[in-house]
């Protein structure tokens, strides 16, 4: 009688944790995915919102008309300001960059390295996400390849970025990497760069991978939709 109220306790104890590991692994390949994609959502909509009645589209018709852009205002950490779009990952692929790194903020979309440059501006804008969990946002960064059109847009202007050459790895204290002039992809001078980081491997963060692009073309929001996402 003993040992079948082991084997018995074993089994239940069993099936309570294997219940457990399974509830885990939909909550992390499923639930943090659709609470992430409702979150950027949610910013992607407020930005188009903010861009369509407020200041920015004030400043988008002063741009047109040749006046002078105001000075750039320091963003609080956590706004969203610009949202990027990468045909290579398919056409519905769009995705809103916040202030900041934090992992609280990564859940709601890409970051920007506060210290790196503004978008379009010389030097290296710097964006982090997540390969895994999350909305999966950066999961086929492998896919990149030269030449491929990364464009973000801040509700003014359209910044066209070209991928100089393949995802790089590296490990995490790599800060190099997002340096005005990342001497790693090749940059001899000061230009305007682009770098997209994320964990390597896919479901782990012992090492980061590196996307490296320069600014190809900018144009109006006016204009219409540049020629990367035309196709």
């Amino acid at each position: 009688m003993r040992v079948r109220l082991v084997v018995r306790t074993l089994s239940e104890l069993c099936v309570t944790v294997g219940t457990l590991i399974v509830l885990f692994v939909v909550y992390v390949l499923y639930w943090t995915g659709v609470r992430a994609d409702s979150a950027m959502n949610d910013e992607i909509g407020r930005l188009q919102d903010a861009w369509s009645t407020g200041p920015v589209a004030g400043r988008a018709g002063e741009a047109a008309a040749g006046a002078p852009p105001p000075p750039a205002k320091a963003r609080p950490p956590g706004a969203s300001f610009a949202v990027m779009y990468v045909p290579r990952f398919g056409a519905g692929w769009a995705k809103p960059v916040l202030e900041g790194t934090g992992p609280e903020l990564l859940k709601k979309g890409l970051g920007h390295y506060e210290r790196t440059a503004r978008l379009g501006a010389t030097g290296n804008f710097a964006v982090a996400g997540h390969r895994r969990t999350h909305g999966d946002p950066f999961k086929d960064v492998p896919r990149l390849r030269p030449g491929d059109a990364v464009v973000l847009t801040d509700g003014t202007t359209w910044f066209t970025y070209r991928v100089d050459r393949p995802p790089y790895r590296t490990r995490p204290d790599d800060l190099g990497v997002i340096d005005p002039v990342p001497a790693k992809a090749g940059y001899r001078g000061p230009g305007r760069y682009l770098t997209l980081t994320t964990c390597e491997p896919e479901w782990g963060h012992s090492h980061r991978l590196i996307v490296w692009a320069h600014l190809d073309a900018t144009s109006p929001i006016a204009d219409g939709r540049p020629t990367a996402l035309s196709g």
